[in-house]
């Protein structure tokens, strides 16, 4: 099946084989078009320690994965996802996603598609499947002088220089680009739904469509943001996921809603009325169980805390609600066969895919062990008094992961204990750059 897109796309000179490291980050490499079967009958090779870069692509000090075992590769295969077009590219090309395992062909658990895929197959294992949506918000921006701004608009010229909070106005500026940016989806079958204009300069969010296989759900996650952000240079300007680009607007954030559902194809979350049965409330429990000490997965870079502030439309407190915006848990209102877990704690600069495994996987430890949650919040969950928090700065929640008990029930330590020590790393260099050039990092990495 995978070599007959090929064949039925001969302009297709070049491909990339790609995974996602614990940033999120794309790596792997370029292959001539004519050597893709090779590819894809034997997959590829690279080190295990890639997947475990800083976000600068440098090695880990002191990773065991290095010199302690002599920098062994991994055996890297394609996903059931297959090839597709890369539209931001000039050249007609073809991406090929591939995830690592072991030379005895047990999958490699650094790998974060593997820990989603960990999670999904427990869900499974009790007759459940995951079923899930996300909204991803986005800034486009001008990058090219000394300091950030929207870009000009290709119908006026004009810089608008004000937020325009679902205006019609900022999505008719640059239709050309969403238009383009359609119908790369179409071509990438990645289910991009409504686009709206956000409360940020230049931010907009793209819905994706609700799947009941978390493993593509995060792949279209992962798959969109490399588009949209080559999609964009192609037109001119700069597109980031990053959490907070400008200090004085709101930050982007990536909302993820799910639901569960039997064998019977029945929603597990609907009671039948507004408030959601009680495996709904377990779930609940267990998400927010779990908040404070996966953190670092929701927020994961420095940038990530100046988003991550009370009054600045992302949750600080550990509560859920119905209806509640303000909440990092939101169920929310509607047609009660739809009933659904809304989860707003992670920026737009996560890896999807350890985020998708660490809401899930939080939401199974509150099902399996029937935790109760506490009382919905009503009103302004910032001004409710004696909440738990969610972690304020990045070292804490280094900290809180790697001193979790609860994280290592549905993620495998060593990537943990990878994710910590990459962290670790960029915390140290971090703290050598200026403001500037900590936003010159982000702007294109996350």
């Amino acid at each position: 099946m995978m070599k007959d897109w090929l064949r039925k796309h001969p302009d297709v000179r070049t491909i990339r084989v790609a995974a996602a490291d614990l940033n999120g980050q794309a790596r792997g490499k370029r292959v001539p078009a004519r050597f893709a079967d090779n590819v894809v009958k034997s997959g590829t090779r690279f080190p295990f320690s890639v997947l475990n870069l800083d976000i600068w692509g440098e090695d880990i000090d002191d990773s065991p994965l290095v010199f302690e075992q002599g920098d062994q590769d991994g055996i890297l295969k394609p996903t059931e996802r297959g090839f597709m077009p890369m539209p931001w590219l000039e050249a007609p090309t073809a991406l090929l996603p591939i995830w690592m395992f072991r030379e005895n062909g047990t999958p490699y658990e650094g790998d974060p598609r593997h820990a989603l895929a960990t999670v999904v197959n427990r869900f499974k294992a009790k007759g459940l499947t995951p079923v899930c949506a996300m909204e991803l918000e986005f800034f486009l921006i001008d990058d090219s002088g000394k300091n950030l701004q929207a870009p000009a608009s290709p119908r006026s010229g004009k810089v608008r220089k004000a937020a325009e909070t679902l205006s019609i106005r900022a999505l008719d500026a640059f239709d050309t680009f969403f238009t383009d940016l359609y119908d790369a989806c179409e071509a990438m079958d990645i289910p991009a739904d409504t686009t709206t204009s956000e409360t940020g300069l230049g931010q907009f969010e793209v819905n994706l469509m609700h799947c009941d296989d978390a493993l593509r759900a995060a792949d279209d996650a992962w798959l969109f943001k490399m588009l949209v952000k080559g999609l964009a240079r192609r037109h001119g300007f700069a597109a980031s996921f990053m959490a907070k680009p400008y200090p004085e607007y709101s930050g982007s954030g990536l909302h993820t809603h799910f639901s569960v559902i039997d064998e019977k194809g029945d929603n597990v979350f609907d009671s039948g009325g507004p408030k959601g049965t009680a495996m709904m409330k377990n779930a609940v429990a267990g998400c927010l169980n779990a908040m404070h000490d996966s953190a670092l997965i929701f927020a994961p870079h420095q940038n990530s805390y100046e988003r991550l502030v009370p009054g600045k439309h992302a949750p600080t407190a550990i509560a859920w609600g119905y209806e509640n915006r303000t909440a990092a848990i939101r169920i929310p209102a509607g047609n009660p066969a739809a009933r659904r877990i809304e989860h707003r704690v992670a920026g737009g600069d996560v890896n999807p895919y350890l985020m998708l495994a660490a809401i899930l996987g939080a939401a199974l430890d509150g099902i399996e062990n029937q935790m109760e949650a506490p009382s919905p919040i009503v009103g302004n969950a910032y001004a409710v008094e004696g909440l738990g928090q969610i972690p304020t700065s990045w070292e804490a929640a280094i900290d809180a992961m790697e001193q979790s008990e609860i994280v290592s029930r549905f993620i495998h330590p060593e990537l943990i204990k990878n994710l910590v020590s990459t962290k670790r790393q960029e915390l140290h260099y971090i703290g050598e750059l200026t403001a500037a050039e900590r936003i010159e990092l982000y702007l294109d990495t996350v």
